[in-house]
C-alpha cells in the first residue's frame, strides 16, 4: 500500500510540474499587448493547484485493476501535457496567433489533460472527504463529479479570459508587422490584380516531402534579397542530397557554395532562377494562372491585413516556381502531379507569403510507395526596407 501511495504521488508531482511549466511560460512570456495579459497568466496557474491536490491526497484505491486504471489516467494526462506544453513554448517564442486557443484542434488536448488531471485528483479528494469506509461506487461517483466540475470551472474561466483578451486585441491595430502595412483602412488588391515582389525582402523557405505520409526529407532556406542582389543558404537533407548549399549574386557577379566547400565564382546566368520570391511570383503566380484564383477572404497575419487566394497548379509550374524541388526529385519530371498554391496579397500590393503542396505518383521521389507529396512555405518579410547584400568573402 505504501508503494502505491508513493507511485501515485510521483504521478501527481509530474502532473503538477508540467502544469506549472505551462503556466510559467504563459505568465512570463505571453505578452501580445492585450489589456489582461497578466490575468491570462494568473488564471493558467489554476490547473497546477488541481494537480497539486493529488500530491497531498493521492487517489489511493484497493485492488490491482483499479490501481492500474487510476495510474493509466494519470499517465494519459502526462502524455497529453508533454507535447501541449512544448507547443505553448514554441508559440510564446515565435509569436503566432494572439489567442492561446486558436482552434478546437489546439484546445482539445488541453481539455482532455485537464479532465484526466481533475478526475485523478478528484478521486483523492473523494477518499479524503468520504473516508476509506465509504463504498467504492460512492467514492468513484464523487471523484468523477469533482473532476468534471473542476474541469468545467477551470476550463471555462481560462477560455473566457483568453478569448476576451484576444477580442480586445482584434480591435486594436498592430503598430507594425514584418509582413506588411497594418492600417486597417487599406484594402489588399483582388487575387487577379497586378502583384509585385518587394524591392527588398528577408526570405525564408521550407520544403518537405513524404511518401504515403512518411517524411523523407527537409529543405530549409534563409536569406535576403535587395533588388537583383541576393544571398541565401540552404540546409538540405534528402535521399539525393545532404549538406549546406549557398547562392549569392551581387551586381554582375555570382557565387555558389557546395557542402563543406568554399564560395566559388560562377556565371550569373546559373543563379537566375534562384531568386526565391521573385521566381515564385513570376513562374507560379503569373497573371494567367491567377485569372481564375479563388478568393478565400481577408486575414490578418501578425497584424498585417492580407487577401488569401488560391490557385491550382500542375507539377511543371510548381517545379519552375520552386526549382529547389530538384533536391528531392533530381531530374525526374513531375508533369503528372497536381496541387495548389495559397498566397497572401498584402495592402501594399505585394505577396508576403506562399504555401502550397503538390502530389502524384511516388516514383519521382525515388521511394517505393503509392502517393508522393511535396509541401512548401515561402515567407518574404520586412519588404521594401533598406537592405544591403554582402558578397561572400574571398
Amino acid at each position: 500500500m505504501r508503494t502505491r501511495t508513493i507511485e501515485l504521488r510521483i504521478t501527481a508531482a509530474l502532473l503538477t510540474a508540467l502544469w506549472s511549466l505551462g503556466a510559467l511560460y504563459i505568465l512570463l512570456g505571453y505578452r501580445p499587448g492585450g489589456p489582461i495579459d497578466i490575468v491570462v497568466g494568473l488564471v493558467a496557474v489554476a490547473p497546477t493547484a488541481v494537480a497539486a491536490s493529488g500530491i497531498a491526497w493521492p487517489p489511493l484505491v484497493r485492488g490491482e485493476r483499479t490501481f492500474i486504471g487510476v495510474m493509466s489516467l494519470g499517465i494519459a494526462a502526462i502524455l497529453l501535457l508533454i507535447p501541449s506544453t512544448g507547443s505553448v513554448l514554441n508559440q510564446v517564442i515565435n509569436g503566432g496567433a494572439q489567442t492561446l486557443l486558436p482552434s478546437a484542434e489546439v484546445a482539445y488536448p488541453w481539455l482532455l489533460a485537464l479532465l484526466a488531471t481533475s478526475i485523478f485528483s478528484g478521486l483523492g479528494i473523494a477518499r479524503r472527504t468520504l473516508g476509506s469506509r465509504a463504498s467504492r461506487r460512492t467514492r468513484l461517483a464523487r471523484g468523477i463529479g469533482l473532476g468534471v466540475a473542476a474541469t468545467i470551472v477551470v476550463g471555462s474561466t481560462f477560455t473566457g479570459v483568453a478569448v476576451a483578451n484576444d477580442l480586445a486585441l482584434r480591435d486594436r491595430p498592430a503598430a507594425s508587422s514584418p509582413f506588411g502595412p497594418t492600417d486597417p483602412n487599406r484594402q489588399p488588391p483582388d487575387c487577379s490584380a497586378p502583384i509585385v515582389a518587394g524591392t527588398t525582402a528577408l526570405l525564408a523557405m521550407q520544403m518537405t516531402a513524404n511518401v504515403d505520409g512518411r517524411p523523407i526529407g527537409l529543405i530549409a532556406i534563409s536569406g535576403e534579397r535587395s533588388g537583383t542582389d541576393l544571398r541565401w543558404t540552404a540546409d538540405v537533407a534528402t535521399d539525393r542530397t545532404l549538406g549546406r548549399f549557398g547562392v549569392a549574386r551581387v551586381g554582375s557577379r555570382a557565387w555558389l557554395q557546395d557542402p563543406g566547400g568554399p564560395w566559388t565564382a560562377t556565371n550569373p546566368s546559373l543563379v537566375a532562377s534562384d531568386e526565391l520570391d521573385t521566381q515564385a511570383l513570376g513562374a507560379g503566380l503569373s497573371a494567367d494562372l491567377r485569372a481564375t484564383a479563388e478568393n478565400r477572404g481577408l486575414e490578418f497575419i501578425e497584424g498585417a491585413r492580407a487577401r488569401h487566394c488560391r490557385i491550382e497548379v500542375d507539377g511543371s509550374a510548381f517545379t519552375t516556381a520552386f526549382p529547389e524541388v530538384s533536391w528531392f526529385v533530381g531530374g525526374n519530371s513531375l508533369g503528372h502531379w497536381r496541387g495548389e498554391l495559397d498566397f497572401w496579397i498584402f495592402s501594399d500590393g505585394e505577396v508576403g507569403q506562399i504555401q502550397g503542396s503538390i502530389s502524384g505518383e511516388a516514383e519521382p521521389l525515388g521511394r517505393s510507395g503509392i502517393v508522393g507529396t511535396i509541401e512548401v512555405t515561402l515567407d518574404a518579410t520586412e519588404r521594401d526596407q533598406f537592405r544591403s547584400v554582402v558578397a561572400p568573402a574571398g
